[in-house]
């Protein structure tokens, strides 16, 4: 599986990028392969400040939904909108265009205590 060297992680199966007090967050290459085929991602937060591990929307997929958790703690500021009709793209590119929520960080240095992508592998083995 791939874990991108680049992101930080969490035991939820949510990644992280931060590019200065931005945050894009979706979920790994793990999470959509256990899920299987992604048929619908709900997110209805946008513009809502959330707390570190707070649920943020969900995923649907053919046979499961399950919650999507924030990372750290900021405000949605943007949902990836190609979503709603191509939900598909978290399964086909989980780090790239399946991407989920953008959100401005409230303390970008939290990042530091999520996981990287070696302790992330060998949490899910």
């Amino acid at each position: 599986m791939n874990y991108p060297s680049n992101l930080k992680y969490t035991k939820d199966h949510e990644w992280l990028s931060l590019d200065g007090n931005t945050a894009t967050i979706g979920i790994t290459d793990f999470a959509q392969r256990e899920l299987g085929d992604i048929v619908f991602i709900d997110i209805n937060t946008i513009g809502r400040t959330l707390d570190a591990e707070a649920v943020f929307g969900t995923v649907e997929a053919v046979k499961t939904v399950s919650d999507l958790f924030i990372p750290i703690k900021g405000t949605i500021l943007e949902v990836n909108t190609a979503l709603e009709s191509n939900p598909e793209l978290v399964n086909s590119d989980p780090y790239g265009e399946g991407w989920m929520v953008k959100v401005i960080v409230d303390n970008p240095s939290d990042v530091e205590s999520l996981m990287n992508a070696e302790a992330y592998a060998a949490l899910v083995g």
